[in-house]
């Protein structure tokens, strides 16, 4: 408020000093200024004229000024007053003062220390008023900023979440009880498109009427939805312009933000008030950043599916690979076993002939016979490699380390004598 465009009121049962304080000092210095001549009247006066200074008489007929100070003091009056009063009355001063006076002027009166008693007393009343102004203000302030982190620490908590929460139903519930907070709802729910029908599927919903808690997983229209997704932007709605949507017999008022994956809406993300009130602005942007969080967590789930699938894929593959290593190795195996046998015996029939242990052989004959004999071996010794191999395909039964050069001594030794 300006300096000089104050209410002053003057309490005085002397006719000469409201003269003096309203037309001749107060009054042309463009205070507007109110005159009682009691306190009765003052009372009355008081509330509706609403002052930002009071002087009152201390010694008037009826009741004082030390009165009137009890009973401004028991309505709350906080403007400030100058008690006047005449030589001699120092104690009812002091009283003045215990009952809220912030300051006195001496009768008869002065007007120069009139004029500074009131701008020093409104100049005091305009700095209490500034600083209640800038004290309100500082709390407004705090508590908008409170509200703030709470929305950022809720997002944030939403966003970690997302990252570790992989069962969807779980996850939705998190970001419908985090939308709720944001935009202080009262309910929610969340769409989802089925490709296949294109119908909207209700996937989550938070503190919504029993009969639509049953279509739970089934299709639901809200009346609201459809539009969000052919347009892909944000709605805030409310009154009248709500009560042509099916929604309108749940909520008076709503907030609805799209759920996009590769920019393509695939379901929504609702919030709504019995109020009429519309949503604020910020109500909207929270919830839209809600509603991405929805799209990471559902371009994630459908990411683990793809990744799931194909792991499954890749250890079915794999077993096949096992069971065709299994059945190679058992193959040669038995391979081995079949051939071992009759090689023996045809070695032995040879080494026979070649010593002549069955009778005398021409040179040329004993020639043939010693490579039959050599080739022979040169099968076995491939049948042996051939059970070397299935061996080792197979896991080792204890596994152990061993050092590699005592390895590379062995198969030295085993060929060193041939070699």
């Amino acid at each position: 408020m300006a300096a000089g465009n104050e209410k002053i009121l003057v309490v005085d049962d002397d006719p000469e000093v409201l003269d003096l304080l309203q037309k001749q000092t107060l009054g042309p210095m463009g205070f507007r200024v109110q005159t009682a001549q009691d306190a009765a009247t003052a009372l009355q006066l008081i509330p509706r004229f609403a002052p930002h200074l009071l002087l009152a008489s201390l010694s008037m007929s009826g009741l004082t000024g030390k009165d009137l100070l009890v009973a401004l003091r028991s309505q709350g009056f906080d403007a400030p007053v100058i008690v006047l009063a005449t030589q001699g009355l120092e104690q009812d001063i002091i009283q003045a003062f215990r009952l809220g006076a912030s300051d006195f002027l001496i009768k008869p009166l002065r007007e120069a220390e009139a004029v500074s008693a009131v701008q020093r007393a409104l100049t005091s009343h305009r700095l209490k008023a500034e600083r209640q102004h800038l004290s309100e203000q500082l709390a407004g302030a705090n508590k908008q900023l409170e509200k703030q982190i709470k929305e950022l620490t809720t997002l944030y908590s939403i966003g970690k979440a997302v990252t570790s929460i992989t069962d969807l139903d779980q996850l939705f519930q998190r970001l419908l009880e985090g939308g709720l907070y944001v935009t202080e709802g009262e309910m929610a729910w969340l769409l989802l498109k089925d490709e296949p029908t294109g119908k909207l599927i209700l996937a989550a919903e938070k503190n919504l009427p029993p009969a639509i808690r049953a279509r739970l997983r089934q299709p639901w229209d809200d009346g609201l939805a459809p539009l969000v997704l052919l347009s892909g932007e944000p709605l805030n709605i409310a009154g009248e312009g709500l009560k042509q949507f099916k929604i309108a017999q749940l909520a008076k008022a709503a907030l609805v933000a799209p759920i996009k994956a590769s920019g393509h809406p695939i379901g929504v993300i609702a919030i709504g008030n019995t109020a009429p009130k519309a949503f604020a602005d910020r109500s909207l942007a929270m919830l839209s950043a809600v509603a991405d969080y929805a799209s990471v967590a559902l371009v994630n789930a459908r990411l683990f599916q793809e990744l799931d699938t194909r792991a499954r894929s890749l250890a079915q593959a794999l077993e096949e690979i096992r069971a065709a290593d299994k059945m190679k190795g058992e193959l040669v195996q038995n391979v081995g076993h079949e051939l071992r046998t009759p090689l023996l015996h045809a070695k032995g029939y040879v080494d026979l002939l070649v010593r002549g242990d069955i009778g005398p052989l021409r040179p040329d004959q004993s020639e043939a016979l010693r490579l039959v004999s050599q080739k022979l071996d040169d099968v076995a010794e491939i049948v042996g490699n051939m059970d070397m191999i299935s061996d080792r395909a197979q896991p080792p039964h204890n596994p152990h380390a061993v050092a590699l050069q005592d390895l590379a001594r062995q198969a030295l030794g085993r060929i060193q004598t041939r070699a």
